[in-house]
């Protein structure tokens, strides 16, 4: 029921949104005359917070348009190269005049992003900045309400299935990302394709603030998965979507709980940057506000997780630690790191990193014991939180330049 009750709240708040949108411009627009009266910033900035804090945030867009290439500007196109009924293989192709450039000397590059709540375009920064220099392929994961019931159910063993025939259809000269949650299922995407002895395999293996072993440093978010029994989470955060979607009767963990918890883990934090954001408006200070915005159409833009795959996750990764324990069974086979031999591996973390704490990511190392020691390196970002290892300056200035020398070491 509290999914029907949250759609039956957000259409009886509709109304009211729409008025404060349409009232805050009307507090700002030049043509108006309400916004040449006195405390007119103010009221406008007040109407406008309200919009903000009681508007459905939609997927952004990538807004990828173009990129420099070469001392050249080229334009960006994002293609569908595979569609399966929960993701999409989003290729971001850049126009012809570097398409020769970009097949023969930019490496291939699947990034594999997160299905933990947010969408694809979270590494929006993240392709910015691997595109002038590769050839990037991202997954784009579908929200689950989305997904009509007639197209079966997604467990893990799902995601690990679609990230190797990802694999497959790029291959060969590939190079594969994964940023945070899809950590684990990559490394058991590749272990089992080693362990069935298929080439070609990918060159190297990029790991980014992933929870590979979550007892090490465990943060908040990994001791309520370890202290909560499994029956907790499927009798307080599994719902039904309600029959306003195509997924209808599909049961999730929906994007609105998630987010609940997001915000539960720094209430203070975002009431703080709301209020700051109110100050900016009212001060006339555009580009402070401008920014607020777009951290938040992403941040508040959240999606529906299949429920069979999120209890699958919480059980194998963060509770039973199938993974690093060396017990992880894909319908029948065992999940051994060890069988990978020449896949190079890139381990990153965050040294402030509250969600993947330190040693989770580079727990990898051990798990991987064949791969040799030359093939193998690992960084820890120095002032760096979660976000940070895939977004923002530190991410431009430091991580990206060292993945990329990475790459290109063991083309």
């Amino acid at each position: 029921m509290l999914y029907q009750l949250h759609e039956m709240n957000r259409t009886l708040l509709s109304p009211l949104v729409q008025w404060a949108e349409a009232s805050s411009k009307l507090f700002t627009n030049p043509v108006s005359p309400f916004a040449h009266t006195p405390f007119a910033q103010r009221i406008a900035a007040g109407y406008e917070l309200m919009f903000r804090l009681g508007k459905e945030y939609e997927k952004p867009a990538f807004g990828i348009v173009s990129v420099e290439v070469n001392g050249h500007q080229a334009a960006v196109v994002e293609e569908v190269v595979l569609e399966k009924p929960f993701c999409k293989l989003l290729h971001f192709r850049k126009d012809s005049r570097v398409a020769a450039v970009t097949k023969t000397q930019q490496p291939k590059v699947l990034l594999v992003a997160p299905l933990s709540g947010h969408h694809a375009t979270l590494l929006r920064d993240t392709v910015r900045e691997l595109l002038p220099d590769h050839d990037v392929y991202i997954t784009d994961w579908t929200d689950a309400r989305m997904v009509p019931l007639d197209q079966g159910p997604f467990h893990l063993h799902d995601y690990i299935y679609y990230v190797q025939e990802f694999i497959r259809t790029l291959s060969p000269d590939l190079h594969v990302i994964s940023v945070c949650q899809p950590t684990v299922p990559v490394l058991a995407a590749i272990s089992l394709m080693a362990s069935a002895g298929e080439k070609p395999m990918p060159k190297t293996m990029v790991m980014m603030g992933g929870p590979i072993d979550s007892r090490n440093s465990p943060t908040q978010v990994n001791d309520l998965a370890m202290n909560k029994p499994h029956t907790w989470f499927e009798n307080n955060v599994i719902y039904s979507v309600p029959p306003n979607y195509p997924g209808y009767g599909r049961r999730v963990y929906p994007g609105f709980l998630q987010h609940a918890g997001f915000v539960a883990m720094n209430p203070r934090r975002h009431a703080q940057s709301h209020w700051e954001f109110y100050l900016h408006l009212r001060e006339g200070d555009n580009e402070s506000a401008e920014e607020h915005r777009k951290f938040y159409d992403e941040y508040n833009a959240v999606l529906d997780m299949p429920a069979e795959y999120y209890l699958e996750t919480i059980k194998t990764v963060f509770q039973d630690h199938a993974l690093p324990m060396g017990t992880w069974d894909v319908e029948g086979k065992r999940v051994r790191p060890q069988d990978i031999k020449n896949v190079a591996l890139f381990t990153i973390e965050g040294e402030l990193d509250d969600i993947s704490g330190s040693g989770q990511t580079s727990a990898a190392h051990d798990l991987c014991s064949n791969i040799p020691p030359e093939m193998k390196q690992h960084y820890t970002a120095p002032k760096c939180g979660h976000y940070g290892i895939f977004s923002g300056r530190r991410w431009r200035e430091m991580i990206a330049p060292k993945i990329g020398e990475f790459i290109r070491a063991h083309r």
